[in-house]
């Protein structure tokens, strides 16, 4: 059967590419990195076309690739079955030529890192065709040293170095080292970049948030890297080198994953993933994973998946390889779990369902309202930063039992309850679904009508964790979604939770906390100065309705 040639066979003669082909039916012996009958063709034929030529043989010594480079590189072609998983190699090595006598190059040394093979050699070619000296490296399992190590040059007759007994070995040793760091079962270990133009405190706080969403999707993290750009590169995010570089520190530490703190374009999912064989994700999927994960109601888990359909839809690409990374498991799980061989038009067919599904059960939601509303009852909502504590809030107000948990995001659907204050006046108090920064655009707009909800509300309560370092920006993002949905004109309290955990004496911001009421939402008694004003705004609301 006829193999094919990958890279470049242009400009080769039909008789050279037959020629080429037939190094696939050669075997290298199990103690020979290549058979020296195989390298003396491999060299004949590269010095012949003036190209280096590269074979990718497997452990038992079955030629698998035949590579045609440039005169100055080889380029290592997807390798469909041979994947390498933590703790692992990739079951191949690389035998290329060089033209000229050249040790590794730096090429040479980042695929061997990257793709983790299991050995790569440069047979170099004398001026009169003939095989010169030999450069080997291999992967080094130990973290805190250099990612792999170069073999003393040697000759052609010294490929009989117990080839597979020494690859055998050196991934018995990852192995042993990748149990030490194996996650359990569930989670993956991931490495967190963060490309940005912002000032390294920014950063930084903002990478502390992303280690927080790990958390949450639980996704143990193994590593961290900040990277300030001037301009974000529209292709590798932070550029080929350094992407190669923090990919290869990700490696060492047994890494599953890639996690970038931003959204990634479908050109740039598709350069990365190309380029390391290992899941990538970026900060939406993360949120996306999360809400899928949190979606109780049948409502929560349509808008869910309207999300995940219209971030897909756009990522929707020929390259298996970057939508297998992209789909399955964390980023890729929940009720919109994608199956790849969906296409635009299923996935836009069912966009058009789900929205038409949602559609239907905020009829049925304003019919509700109606009722509610003939009631004359006021409405007041509990809105804030995800994890400020705003279903604590609303527990301890009116006896309830709603889920609480020390993550983000622990409260996906949005719950309703009656509160009677001391002098029987009734209220409706909602929650509403965290809110984070830059809440990617296609959950703001699956949960549009949701948020819009907030419209009917009489008095908002913007609850804000005053322990968090971050408090300032938490509420000014919280402020700028309200201001977007047009609801900063709603009468709003601020209160400031948590406070049992600070020293309010020392607050750096007094001023601030002025203009709110401060409370621990686990202690009811902290609550009633908050309870007081709500009732007399209620009154006074109420009295405006009389009156009118």
């Amino acid at each position: 059967m006829k193999k094919k040639l990958f890279g470049n066979t242009s400009g080769l003669r039909k008789t050279q590419i037959k020629t080429i082909e037939t190094l696939y039916n050669f075997r290298t012996p199990p103690d020979y990195i290549i058979d020296p009958e195989l390298a003396h063709l491999l060299v004949k034929l590269s010095h012949e076309i003036r190209r280096q030529i590269g074979l990718l043989i497997d452990r038992n010594g079955k030629v698998i690739y035949v590579i045609v480079g440039e005169a100055q590189q080889i380029v290592i072609p997807v390798t469909s079955g041979y994947t390498a998983l933590p703790g692992r190699l990739k079951g191949l090595r690389l035998i290329h030529t060089h033209l000229k006598k050249e040790p590794l190059t730096r090429d040479d040394l980042t695929d061997l890192a990257l793709l983790r093979l299991d050995y790569i050699t440069a047979v170099c070619i004398t001026s009169d065709g003939k095989p010169g000296t030999v450069y080997s490296g291999h992967i080094l399992p130990d973290e805190n040293s250099a990612p792999y190590q170069v073999i003393d040059p040697g000759t052609i007759q010294h490929l009989n170095i117990d080839c597979l007994a020494q690859i055998l070995a050196l991934e018995s040793e990852l192995t042993r080292n990748n149990s030490l760091y194996t996650p359990e079962s569930g989670t993956e270990n991931a490495f967190l970049i963060n490309a940005t133009t912002l000032d390294p405190k920014e950063a930084w706080a903002s990478m502390d948030e992303l280690k927080e969403l790990c958390k949450t999707s639980h996704i143990n993290v193994i590593g961290t890297a900040v990277q300030r750009k001037k301009n974000i590169d529209p292709k590798f995010v932070v550029g080929k080198g350094k992407l190669s570089s923090l990919i290869i520190q990700a490696i060492q530490k047994y890494a599953t994953m890639l996690v970038f703190n931003r959204e990634l374009s479908a050109s740039q999912i598709r350069s990365i993933t190309d380029f390391v064989e290992m899941k990538v994700i970026d900060r939406t999927q993360l949120i996306l994973d999360i809400f899928a994960k949190q979606a109780k109601s049948r409502e929560g888990k349509y808008q869910v998946e309207l999300a995940q359909m219209e971030y897909l839809l756009p990522r929707l690409i020929t390259k298996n390889t970057a939508m297998s990374r992209l789909t399955g498991g964390i980023g890729g799980r929940g009720p919109g779990e994608t199956k790849l061989e969906l296409n635009r038009r299923r996935v836009r067919d069912r966009i058009n369902r789900l929205k038409k599904e949602i559609t239907k059960i905020h009829k049925q939601r304003r019919q509700q309202k109606s009722r509610r509303k003939r009631k004359d009852l006021p409405i007041i909502s509990i809105v804030g930063y995800t994890n400020a504590g705003k279903s604590t809030l609303l527990n301890t107000l009116t006896q309830s039992k709603i889920i609480v948990a020390n993550r983000l995001f622990a409260t996906l659907d949005p719950s309703s309850r009656r509160l009677r204050f001391p002098r029987d006046t009734e209220v409706i108090i909602t929650d509403t679904v965290g809110f984070i920064q830059d809440l990617p655009k296609e959950l703001m707009q699956a949960f549009h009508a949701t948020l819009e909800e907030l419209a009917d509300a009489d008095i908002i309560l913007h609850v804000i964790d005053i322990s968090n370092p971050r408090y300032q920006q938490q509420k000014e993002s919280v402020e700028k979604i309200l201001k977007n949905l047009k609801l900063d004109t709603i009468p709003t309290l601020y209160v400031f939770n948590k406070t049992d955990r600070i020293d309010l004496n020392s607050f750096d911001d007094k001023w601030l906390l002025n203009q709110g009421f401060h409370i621990s939402a686990i202690q009811k008694q902290t609550l009633k100065p908050l309870v007081e004003k709500l009732e007399s705004m209620v009154a006074a609301y109420k009295k405006i309705g009389v009156d009118q």
